[in-house]
């Protein structure tokens, strides 16, 4: 029993440390994630500031439990702990689920993105294992020290934070997304291999000798005829086998409204994209891009603020982006893609100057 309690502990353990991890490595996606079950629920008093706060703590709490769990300090309280933060999980993964309206729940974060189904699978193999360990818990002594244990705990409580400031600050240091250095926007905006898409069908109904028929709009019988009396028509949705493109929103128009996503694609010179959801005007433009124009001769502001954009950056070349898409691009604003047609070869925070800057506009889309 004493092992198997080890390794039931050491398991649940480590795979809180792991989930935290990874999401600690990119805290704004988290933060992101729990915007949009807010946006589902109509919660609309939690802003993105809020939510940021409550992904930082999420992660350092969920590592710290972990490792709290590790070295069986303080055990008991740390399993009820467990418990609570678990059991709030499953409802997430389970309404992520059998609602619909979520389509991943971001337990893992981009790195390793899980279905509805396979997190909330995932979700209750832990609520069992935790549920196990609490029942034995008076099976399993601590032998630390309380100042050890807590000395123990608070070095990854101010790691971890520190850890999540600094990449808010820069860019993750895993990167995960779609738009990592190396990756061809075009490529990834493709369907991969057998992936079936949602369609919708035009069904309609017709009378015949008091009975109903049903037939496609695109596939009527061969003895249809004009017996048939028609009744009403209804679109049906076709549901996919749910593979999608890894991105399905990367489109890029100038300031009338002209779509230049294929042009720059095939620009035959390198260019120098430069994302920031909003323009603010607290942040040092004319640095970064007399900056910027020393070293690149092709730039273009990518941007969802149409109005500041104009105001004040009417000099530079403006791309008008889904602020979402950007978000996702550029986890901090402004951050800099140094392009050859669809091919990222680069991607670069700003520089120092503007860290402070930087967290204060991507944190207020």
């Amino acid at each position: 029993m004493q092992t198997f309690l080890k390794i039931l502990r050491w398991s649940v353990g480590l795979l809180f440390i792991f989930s935290g991890l990874i999401k600690a490595n990119d805290p704004l996606g988290l933060s992101y994630k729990m915007q949009e079950f807010f946006d589902v629920w109509g919660i609309r008093f939690i802003s993105d500031n809020l939510s940021y706060y409550f992904a930082v703590m999420m992660n350092v709490f969920e590592i710290v439990a972990g490792i709290a769990l590790l070295i069986k300090f303080p055990y008991k309280q740390t399993l009820w702990l467990l418990l609570v933060l678990i059991v709030f999980f499953s409802f997430l993964t389970g309404y992520a689920l059998f609602s619909g309206k979520i389509k991943t729940c971001g337990c893992f974060g981009d790195c390793i993105p899980l279905t509805p189904k396979t997190s909330f699978i995932k979700d209750i193999l832990l609520l069992i294992a935790i549920l196990i360990l609490l029942f034995y818990q008076k099976k399993v002594k601590s032998k630390i020290r309380p100042a050890l244990g807590l000395f123990v705990l608070f070095l990854p409580t101010v790691g971890v934070s520190y850890g999540q400031y600094f990449v808010t600050m820069h860019l993750p240091i895993i990167d995960c997304l779609p738009y990592k250095v190396g990756n061809n926007i075009s490529e990834k905006m493709k369907l991969p291999p057998g992936a079936v898409p949602d369609s919708t069908i035009v069904q309609m109904e017709f009378l015949k000798d008091g009975k109903s028929y049903f037939f496609e709009a695109t596939n009527f019988p061969e003895n249809f005829d004009d017996t048939y009396v028609y009744k009403s028509r209804k679109d049906v949705v076709k549901k996919g086998n749910g593979l999608k493109a890894e991105i399905v929103d990367f489109n890029l128009s100038t300031l009338s409204n002209v779509d230049t996503t294929q042009a720059l694609f095939t620009s035959p010179n390198p260019y120098v994209l430069v994302f920031a959801g909003t323009i603010d005007a607290s942040i040092p433009w004319e640095y970064l891009l007399t900056a910027l124009h020393a070293k690149h001769k092709n730039i273009y502001i990518v941007t969802a603020d149409k109005t500041g954009a104009t105001r004040l950056l009417s000099k530079e070349n403006i791309l008008i982006a889904d602020n979402t898409m950007i978000k996702t691009a550029a986890r901090v604003w402004p951050t800099i893609f140094v392009m050859n047609g669809p091919v990222i070869m680069q991607k670069k925070k700003a520089k120092p100057k503007q860290r402070l800057k930087l967290r204060l506009s991507c944190l207020s889309v």
